[in-house]
């Protein structure tokens, strides 16, 4: 019996049956293929922020500065900050190197991705690098020199919505005349 079981298995691996050709070939797992946004000569060349982009961008930006902000407060006890310090922590959030976002194709639409900024489908293509980094941080400091600094510090003492409005949704804000978003915060709450 041990002579012919060893004969069959020799032949069945030579023959390349094997326990597939029995049984049949194992399900083969579905292909996804998901190509990375294709990016028009603006949006890959320029060294300004796309128009269509600038929203996500804005919301990107008062986030980081929100955060900075907020650590630096929570360094000397919640207590305000003076003069001084919130200008360095509003040229180090404009400074930093934004290396984190990028922007991906969702149904079509190019949008901004990354920390702050509600999340996408989770099975897309985030291009980051190159000139987005750049663009974010010459915008950043378009708003910190458009509206000052201390401006911007008393709208971060109101709360994250309040500088949303000012930096994103004013009047002349790339994002007027569209729904605020929610607050990145609430939102992570509420998903989990």
């Amino acid at each position: 019996m041990r002579a012919a079981l060893a004969a069959w298995l020799v032949l069945s691996l030579l023959g390349g049956t094997g326990a597939q050709g029995m049984c049949g070939a194992p399900p083969a797992a579905p292909s996804r293929s998901i190509p990375a946004p294709q990016l028009s000569p603006e949006e890959r060349l320029s060294p300004h922020m796309p128009q269509s982009l600038r929203c996500d961008a804005c919301h990107a930006i008062a986030f980081q500065i929100e955060e900075q902000l907020s650590r630096a407060e929570g360094k000397v006890g919640k207590k305000a900050l003076k003069e001084s310090d919130y200008i360095e922590v509003l040229e180090r959030s404009c400074s930093q190197d934004w290396e984190s976002y990028g922007v991906l194709e969702l149904d079509g639409e190019k949008r901004l991705s990354g920390p702050g900024l509600p999340s996408q489908h989770p099975l897309s293509v985030l291009v980051s690098g190159g000139p987005w980094p750049g663009r974010l941080s010459k915008l950043c400091h378009g708003y910190v020199g458009e509206q000052g600094e201390a401006q911007i510090y008393s709208a971060h003492r109101r709360g994250p919505a309040a500088l949303r409005q000012l930096l994103c949704h004013g009047d002349k804000g790339p994002c007027a005349g569209q729904k605020e978003r929610p607050d990145p915060r609430k939102a992570l709450q509420n998903e989990l």
